[in-house]
This record gives structure tokens, sequence and C-alpha cells, in this order.
């Protein structure tokens, strides 16, 4: 019977069907929320408190999804866009910055309160940590590379829920000097009729553009992604490259053949320059590959870096784990201050980077394997080795449940938790407050102008 209802209940919305809506709320997304005959309706675009008449555009069991076809009422906090592109990455441009800080606190609070740790409804939920100036911050273009149809080669990311490529010859968050290298080796790949990719035919050549940008140094690494090994014309485009973007002191080719939803491939080959850049955030320099991962806003990762430090409140005498640590980055940052630094990070290079970097700011206190963590800190453990403290920051995925394990079993007194993801930081927290009390989560906008969220969580063993 209720199934009968279910459906009868879905029969009464359907695709290209207006009606007036209120937007109560944002979602984890950044859309807009509203309800309409019990039924949740998801609108890209709106406000709390706005009034739009909304047109169905797709129509599930449990939600529909509209678009605004024009509003009855407008939000306050609604602001002119700086850009028009219907792409990722810039969801919520027309939300008033100040009211972007407080939805990313709520997204933090949306996620508690769905997953419920023990002891949520008592957190601390600081306010969130924001810019001055929230644009022209990502100091990484990673753009794909196709021709259009009138034949010109652009680059840029995909039109939202397509693969329809929207070119990108100006992107407000997107530090200015990413987007003239990007346009300028258009140009250079057009000039020279370098076979472009095809992914329907899953022909020509270079795929994507990656351009990383050093705020420290003011120069840039270059990076072809490819189709093949073979790269038409090499010599005469870095000749050009090397006259006209004398900002760009590193250009890399990673080889990733035919179709595939990952950006890099296994082989990275060095062209021309140094094979790495360096940035430097507080007093740390940093060597970087180019597949290493290192975060997109320089300014707000030193932000970040501190409030990690503070949350650690490491003593001189105590050794910290730097799980997913990457290029070394945040046990670095703190390696001063106590006896010693153990990491670990599947990618090797990032691995390698990291040993780089220790002995290039002067730390003989680190060590760093290649591996995942939840297989290496048993070893060690095993080793004889007792961990005073751990931070782990890992993909938006969340830990492995493995590692909880590890965590749960190790028990560090000291506990920091860097998230990307308020969802999957909620879920591991149901495990990890058996051992741990969370005394604070301080979220950090990383991403202006997005919907995505930052956090730290200082946690404390319960019987310490």
């Amino acid at each position: 019977m209720a199934a009968y209802y279910q459906k009868k209940e879905n029969h009464l919305i359907k695709v290209g069907q207006r009606f007036p809506l209120t937007i109560k709320r944002l979602g984890i997304n950044g859309e807009g929320i509203g309800y309409y005959k019990h039924k949740v309706i998801f609108v890209p675009g709106a406000l709390p408190q706005e009034v739009v008449v909304a047109e169905v555009s797709s129509v599930e069991p449990n939600y529909a999804t509209a678009k605004i076809r024009r509003f009855r009422q407008r939000s306050q906090d609604r602001i002119e866009k700086k850009d028009r592109y219907d792409v990722g990455g810039i969801e919520l441009e027309h939300l008033k910055y100040t009211s972007q800080l407080e939805f990313k606190r709520d997204v933090v609070r949306q996620a508690l309160e769905k997953f419920k740790p023990h002891g949520y409804q008592n957190y601390s939920l600081l306010p969130t940590i924001g810019m001055k100036e929230p644009f022209e911050y990502r100091n990484k273009a990673q753009f794909q590379v196709r021709k259009n149809a009138e034949g010109k080669v652009v680059a840029g990311l995909y039109r939202r829920n397509s693969h329809d490529l929207v070119d990108l010859p100006t992107f407000s968050t997107q530090r200015p000097m990413t987007l003239k290298i990007m346009r300028i080796v258009c140009m250079l790949l057009q000039e020279l009729n370098i076979p472009i990719y095809d992914e329907k035919r899953n022909s020509g050549i270079v795929k994507t553009l990656v351009v990383r940008e050093s705020r420290a140094e003011k120069n840039a690494q270059l990076t072809f992604v490819t189709n093949s090994e073979k790269l038409p014309q090499k010599r005469v485009l870095l000749a050009r490259i090397k006259k006209e973007l004398p900002m760009v002191v590193s250009v890399m080719q990673n080889i990733n053949k035919g179709k595939n939803s990952l950006v890099w491939g296994e082989k990275t080959v060095h062209l021309a320059g140094k094979d790495y850049l360096m940035e430097k955030l507080g007093n740390i320099s940093f060597k970087l590959s180019a597949r290493a991962f290192f975060q997109l806003n320089p300014q707000q990762t030193e932000k970040m870096y501190r409030e990690i430090k503070k949350a650690l409140a490491l003593k001189q005498n105590e050794i910290l784990v730097d799980a997913y640590c990457g290029v070394g980055t945040i046990g670095l940052f703190v390696a001063e201050q106590i006896k010693e630094v153990r990491g670990m990070d599947i990618t090797p290079e990032a691995v390698e980077d990291a040993r780089f970097n220790a002995k290039l700011n002067g730390y003989v206190n680190t060590v760093y394997e290649t591996g995942k963590a939840e297989d290496i800190i048993p070893r060690w453990v095993e080793e004889g080795f007792v961990p005073s403290a751990i931070v782990v920051d890992p993909p938006r995925s969340g830990l492995d449940t493995k590692l909880i394990n590890t965590i749960l079993h190790v028990a560090p007194a000291k506990f920091v938790y860097v998230s990307c993801n308020p969802s999957t930081l909620a879920r591991d927290l149901v495990k990890l407050t058996k051992k741990y009390k969370v005394d604070y989560i301080q979220s950090i906008d990383m991403f202006p102008q997005t919907a995505r969220c930052e956090a730290v969580v200082k946690m404390i063993r319960k019987d310490s």
C-alpha cells in the first residue's frame, strides 16, 4: 500500500512542470532545498528565503531537481556573480561571502545531525575561518583540452552533469598566472597543429593541461597529460614555451592512454627546465613533483596548518604520526618543536619529496615510508614504536576502516583529524568517539565560492 501511494505521489510531479517554491535551506552541495507535495526539491542557484518559480528537470523516487524560471522574491544575501559559466567550483558565487562562511559551519552541523556521533549535540563548532579576498586563490589549473565545433583548441571544465567542455578564458577563483599560461599554451597547440584528444574517437594526443603556480617563487610548472608517449612538434613547442612563458620553470609530460576517468597516468616524463616546483609555507620550503598533492590555496593552507599546530599542542619530547603525509607539509610544519615525525603516503613521488623536503629544511628527526597508514603503523608498533600524537588528512572518502581500528588500538593521547568532507568526517567520528572526545571543530574555507568545507577536529583520548 505504501508503495502504491509513493508511486501515486511521483505522478504528481513531472519533468517540465512549473510551480512556485519557497527555499528553506541550502543542501551540502550548495543547492537550494524546498518542498512540493511532500517531496524534496533541489534547486541549484537558489538561496534560503527565496521564492522561485521552479521548473522540474528530473524526478527520482525520493526527490526531484528543478531549475529557476524566475524569482518572485530574492534573498538579501544574493549578490552578482563574477562568472557566467555553468561549471563546478563556483556554485556559491551568488551568495555573499559572510553567508558562505556561515553555510560551511552549518554543513558540518548537518553532517553531525545525520550520523549522530557520540555527544555531537555538545560539540563546539567554531566560526569558519575565511579569506579577506576570496578570489584568485587557486594555484593549480587542471583543464581538459579539446577542439570545439569551429576547430579551435579550448581548455576548461565540463558543464555540470555533462561531458560538454566549457572554455574558460577567465575564471575568478584561479590565479591569473595559471590562466595566462593555459591560454598561451592553447594558442601554441593550435598554431603548431598538435593533435588534440578526441574522446569519442579515442584519438589525438593532448588530453589535459595542468598548470601549478608557486606563490613563493612566482613561477610555474606545466604538465601535458597525453594519450601517447609521442608529443609531436615537441622541440618547437618547448622553444616557444621558453620564449613566451619565461615564468614556466618546469615542463613535464604525463602519459595516460585511452579512455580513462582518471586525469593522471602512472608514467611522468621530464621535458624541460626543472622536474619540480618549489613552494613555501611559513618558514618551510617544499619541493613539489608534478603528481604530488599540495593544497590549492596556499594562503588558507598556512592558516589551517597553524590551527593543526595549535590543536596538537605538541611538546618537545613527543612523537607525531603524519598519516597521508603527501610531500610532508603538516609534519614538517611542526617538526621543529618535537622529538620525531613519522609519515607515510601511497604515492612514491610524494614520499621522495617528503624526504627531500625534510633534508632541505634541515630536519633529521623525520621518517617517511611509501604505503598505507593502516599497514605501516601496526608494523611500527610491533617494532616498539609508541606515538604521542597522530594527525590524519584523508581524501574525501575519509578514513579506511582498518586505519580507524589501528588508531583505536594504538590510541595516542592526542589526535587531530583534518577533513575535506564533513559527511565522511561525521561517519568516522561515530567509531572514533568510542575512545576519543571531540574538543572542538574548526571549519576553514579553503575553497571560497564553492560548497566545499575543510575542518580541523581536535580530539583527546577519553582517559587522558
